[in-house]
């Protein structure tokens, strides 16, 4: 087995699946909702992944046992918090320490987005982490100019 401690945020079906089934071990995922960890645990449990841990929490008010992750995965709570109509820079903010503290330092953050462009992800994760890689997305054309709908990168904790 592959020993990498690995969080993912905001689950129900996940890339910890995936990464179980290739042989990693020590993988957590957390949601804030009861619910979604009981889907994902029952989910878990049909596929007979035992290496995979389950905790409710919420992100931006963290217990003291979620810390020393080597990889973190986010493919959408930054921009549920980010959509939140109270007070969502703080919040923001919050994600961005709480962030920090589960991960080691060089630790990678792996980050998709479909509300955030590159260059605003680059400037919201600028302190204590560096962009190690950004990730082909699906490209669209539109009036002459081209983007991306999706943004995603890999950060590493400095």
């Amino acid at each position: 087995m592959l020993q990498c401690l690995i969080l993912e945020l905001e689950m129900v079906f996940s890339w910890l699946n995936l990464l179980a089934k290739f042989g990693f071990s020590n993988i957590t995922g957390i949601d804030y909702s009861p619910s979604a960890i009981q889907l994902s645990g029952s989910i878990i449990e049909k596929e007979g992944l035992s290496n995979i841990k389950l905790k409710v929490e919420d992100f931006l008010n963290l217990s003291t046992q979620l810390s020393g992750f080597h990889i973190c995965i986010d493919k959408g709570t930054f921009d549920a918090i980010s959509l939140n109509p109270d007070n969502a820079i703080e919040k923001r903010k919050q994600y961005v320490k709480s962030l920090s503290r589960v991960l080691k330092v060089k630790g990678f953050f792996l980050i998709t987005s479909c509300n955030w462009t590159k260059e605003e992800l680059l400037n919201e994760f600028s302190e204590g982490f560096e962009l190690l890689e950004e990730l082909p997305t699906p490209k669209f054309s539109f009036g002459g100019r081209s983007g991306n709908s999706v943004a995603a990168l890999v950060f590493q904790k400095m």
